[in-house]
């Protein structure tokens, strides 16, 4: 994105908030916190980050107040959410953009007002975000482009449904792909057959890519780099009516339920795990610390590639897990307080050895 176009978003962002306070200039949120949630078409948001957070926060802070918000894949509702936020008296803001460039302005927003603005998962595109908590996902997307190679051998051809144009997590995870990637497109050792962005990580969307892809190839596809399961998922059912499941190694993130279910009956065959509870209780002591004015060592630790406003933003930094198959199901219901083996265990997938057995 250039600097132009980065902006006119931020002046967009800001003639956008300025109509929205126009309308709801007397609703104001008075938690100490607010966390702002980007959408609910991935259910993780609400069922696990916003419930970690709130059971941590509840832990570590009993007497701070919280409030969960969700915009919907909105950016001016996020916006207008953090005004209202900033309007309540909130001492911090944790905040998963829609947008990382027009969030922007929710950090700079929160500098003038001295309240610090952590970025979760997805980086705010400030030289004002004060944290940034995330995984490595530039090697998440080498770990899921490597497993599609190792799945497919010379000559073939692959799809890649790449993430959110507007999220800025999607082309870092897309930049980790084509470091694997590129040099095989280059030589032919693999065929880049279609590519498409994902517009809000919606499951439709990709849906529909992954059908022009079966349709533009003439089911000439051996392998699927998904970007996170949503996307695996749109394309397993696309497959799914070619009668090809199952026969095309897929990628994903995240390891949802469904996708852990997809694994096990070998629709999908890998997906990355990032422990969201860890991300949470990481994102829930530097709240508190900030709020309590406690220092930060132990916490913080190192800087993020510098973001698009050419700030390299302190980092909470967490690991992440490759999961392929049953070893990988194991792993992740053993290591995510979130999800049971009942949760995995359910439609097709209780019918497999891991659940029957």
């Amino acid at each position: 994105m250039n600097f132009f176009t980065s902006k006119m978003k931020k002046i967009l962002a800001i003639v956008s908030i300025a109509l929205a306070g126009s309308l709801f200039a007397g609703t104001a949120y008075t938690a100490d916190v607010c966390l702002l949630l980007p959408e609910n078409v991935n259910p993780r948001w609400e069922k696990q980050d916003a419930a970690f957070f709130q059971k941590h926060m509840a832990e570590m802070g009993p007497d701070i107040s919280v409030e969960v918000l969700n915009a919907n894949n909105d950016t001016s509702a996020q916006q207008r959410q953090a005004e209202q936020c900033l309007s309540g008296g909130a001492k911090v803001l944790v905040v998963i953009p829609i947008d990382g460039e027009a969030a922007a302005i929710i950090a700079d927003q929160g500098a003038e007002e001295g309240v610090p603005v952590i970025a979760y998962d997805r980086m705010i595109q400030s030289a004002n975000t004060s944290f940034w908590v995330q995984a490595d996902l530039r090697a998440s997307g080498r770990a899921q482009a490597a497993h599609i190679v190792a799945n497919t051998k010379q000559g073939d051809t692959l799809v890649m449904l790449k993430g959110s144009p507007t999220d800025p997590n999607a082309p870092t995870i897309y930049h980790g792909q084509m470091d694997v990637l590129e040099s095989l497109f280059q030589s032919g050792e693999r065929v880049l057959g279609y590519e498409n962005w994902t517009q809000g990580w919606d499951p439709a969307v990709a849906r529909t890519s992954m059908d022009q892809a079966l349709t533009k190839l003439n089911n000439n596809v051996q392998g699927v780099v998904s970007s996170n399961d949503g996307n695996a998922g749109a394309a397993v059912a696309s497959l799914a009516e070619q009668s090809m499941d199952g026969k095309v190694p897929v990628s994903g993130l995240d390891c949802t339920p469904a996708a852990l279910q997809m694994i096990l009956t070998g629709e999908m065959t890998q997906s990355v795990w990032r422990d969201f509870n860890l991300m949470m209780e990481s994102t829930a002591k530097a709240t508190v610390a900030l709020i309590n004015g406690d220092s930060l060592d132990g916490i913080v630790a190192g800087f993020s590639p510098a973001n698009s406003a050419g700030a390299e933003i302190p980092m909470v930094p967490v690991g992440f897990y490759n999961a392929v198959g049953e070893e990988g199901v194991a792993y992740v219901i053993e290591n995510d307080s979130s999800i049971s083996k009942g949760d995995v265990c359910q439609g097709q997938a209780a019918n497999t050895s891991f659940c029957s057995g």
